[in-house]
């Protein structure tokens, strides 16, 4: 009879909300990128604006949002910069057409899961 103890339910769960916040990252940095991809005239304003958009955002979450990121700061710079990120993915959401209601709803559980992950991370 296997027992699992409370840490390893707390670990499972700190992994899994770490995961979804993972997948709210990547969703952001898509739509961004086909944002500018589909957003601009193509092909080279709309090239060039959704390989430096991709870029960007890929450089901002390796440097400050990865597991282990570049530069180091506090939770409150960390934030920030997630903020930022799932702000440009609403409104890249917007820009694209997607409905109002579906691209904040995106934007506030991608903040939510951020919050409760800062919390955990003390």
């Amino acid at each position: 009879m296997s027992s699992v103890t409370r840490s390893d339910k707390q670990a499972r769960t700190q992994m899994m909300q770490q995961a979804v916040r993972g997948l709210f990252h990547l969703t952001a940095i898509a739509v961004i990128t086909a944002w500018g991809f589909i957003g601009w005239e193509m092909p080279y304003p709309g090239i060039l604006v959704g390989l430096g958009l991709l870029a960007l955002s890929v450089l901002l979450w390796a440097l400050f949002l990865s597991p282990r990121p570049v530069l180091a700061t506090d939770r409150y710079g960390r934030a920030l910069i997630e903020l930022l990120l799932l702000a440009a993915g609403v409104g890249a959401m917007l820009g694209l057409g997607v409905h109002w209601i579906i691209a904040v709803a995106f934007g506030i559980v991608g903040a939510t899961l951020g919050f409760i992950a800062s919390i955990r991370s003390k």
